[in-house]
């Protein structure tokens, strides 16, 4: 399985990127379980931006905080948009909504939003668990800091982790889910060298089918099966990114 960032496919060489208007499109395969992941691109004022979207069909469900389509759900795709630096838009919702509909994208979904580079994307996987983590830690810090901290404005650099999973997990461990993938993020930061826990506009999205009549796996914490599994998957992710962040500094 692949760790680390856009590294090529072991079972066959990359996808051809199609012609669509002049502009090469590339599509991604991200050996999501029974969901496919690709990288896209799109021009915006002047910008060469990217996005990434899962097309995750019916029966699944999302637990997320992501600007659009938040909380938790049924949602049939979700979408990681790259924007500029210095993002003017005060309607990150519906600006998220046009680039879904512009990729044909119905039905409810949750889109999450990025000032990093979305081509830089980086992967974990674990036992059927692939975390996808767009990283940008241009403004980062600590989640407990002083009052004055917290009326600064801040610009959408992000840590954006969305994680997708075969097994169905209740509404407790899809929370639950999220808190231990926001563990392993901040474990991957501090093994990277960096002092901080994040930015303060990092999102989670955690993607599984929809509970059957047993309601699902009761637990995601860290020394659960899935939750641990979770929790490598993320690390991975996200210390693969977050190395390129350090040697910046």
């Amino acid at each position: 399985m692949i760790g680390g960032a856009r590294q090529p496919r072991e079972d066959g060489p990359p996808p051809v990127p199609p012609s669509h208007q002049g502009c090469a499109i590339r599509s991604v395969r991200l050996q999501l379980p029974a969901q496919r992941g690709e990288l896209r691109d799109r021009h915006e004022d002047g910008h060469h931006l990217h996005h990434l979207v899962w097309r995750l069909g019916p029966g699944v469900r999302v637990c997320s905080s992501a600007v659009l389509g938040g909380g938790i759900g049924p949602r049939a795709w979700i979408l990681n948009a790259q924007v500029p630096g210095g993002y003017p838009r005060l309607d990150p919702d519906r600006h998220l909504a046009e680039i879904a509909a512009s990729e044909g994208l119905t039905g409810p979904g949750a889109g999450l939003m990025t000032a990093a580079d979305v081509a830089a994307y980086t992967t974990g996987h674990d036992g059927g668990v692939t975390a996808t983590v767009t990283t940008g830690l241009g403004v980062r810090g600590w989640a407990a800091a002083p009052e004055s901290a917290t009326r600064t404005p801040h610009r959408p650099g992000t840590v954006n982790i969305v994680l997708t999973l075969p097994a169905a997990l209740s509404d407790a461990a899809l929370v639950n889910a999220v808190a231990t993938a926001t563990e392993a993020k901040v474990q991957a930061l501090l093994d990277a060298g960096l002092d901080c826990s994040g930015t303060p506009t990092d999102a989670v999205c955690v993607a599984a089918p929809e509970p059957g009549p047993d309601g699902g796996e009761p637990f995601a914490g860290p020394r659960s099966t899935w939750g641990a599994r979770i929790a490598r998957a993320v690390h991975t992710a996200v210390l693969a990114g977050a190395r390129p962040a350090r040697d910046l500094s």
